[in-house]
């Protein structure tokens, strides 16, 4: 298998920490890939129209898109129950919980291209702002959340380690650590297992 990616995506990154959790990393190949908005990639088009980071290729030729549907293709491939539950009003919750991350770092994405690749007199500020404040109330739902900060590492938690390493890597003053310190203690711990070490993006 070959799963493309940036060591810069929290997207990629979310999928590299379960494929290790999962075993599974010696079988995907890593494929450095980049995708920029505002930059045609007729080669990437090819594989996914909608050339968002990242896809994984299967040794068939099939693509799998989305990091949480990779995710699950991978849980499933280890025997199934592990980062996600199986059935049940637990599986539903892990799956919102992950649909909300998944949204909080999707406006940091946007956050982050409005002040890095729009145009400056182009820039909507309130709408960066609001985008923002999805990310930022976010934390503090889930900072007020003990249950997903406690229980087993499964895909919302991996989801919520990327949000915040993002948070560093791309908004290292937002002061995030500061406001939510059951956050920062969450992390501190994600960071002891190799997966999420081995995953951590390059200094900005």
């Amino acid at each position: 298998m070959k799963l493309t990616f940036s060591p810069s995506s929290p997207f990629a990154r979310k999928v590299r920490i379960a494929a290790i959790e999962l075993g599974l990393i010696d079988r995907i190949e890593l494929v450095p890939t980049t995708a920029t908005p505002g930059q045609p990639d007729e080669a990437y088009s090819r594989i996914t129209p909608l050339k968002k980071l990242p896809v994984l290729i299967l040794d068939n030729g099939d693509v799998i898109l989305d990091s949480y549907v990779i995710t699950e293709y991978l849980d499933e491939l280890a025997g199934g129950g592990r980062l996600i539950p199986a059935s049940g009003p637990s599986r539903w919750k892990v799956k919102s919980e992950h649909s909300m991350l998944q949204g909080m770092l999707d406006s940091m994405l946007l956050c982050r291209y409005e002040a890095m690749v729009r145009p400056e007199a182009l820039r909507w500020t309130a709408w960066s702002d609001d985008h923002w404040s999805r990310a930022w109330t976010g934390m503090a739902r889930f900072a007020g959340q003990p249950d997903l900060l406690t229980r087993p590492f499964d895909v919302a938690a991996i989801g919520l380690t990327c949000v915040l390493g993002y948070a560093d890597l791309r908004f290292a003053n937002c002061g995030w650590r500061k406001a939510y310190p059951a956050l920062e203690a969450f992390y501190q711990q994600a960071l002891e297992r190799d997966s999420v070490r081995v995953s951590a993006p390059p200094a900005a």
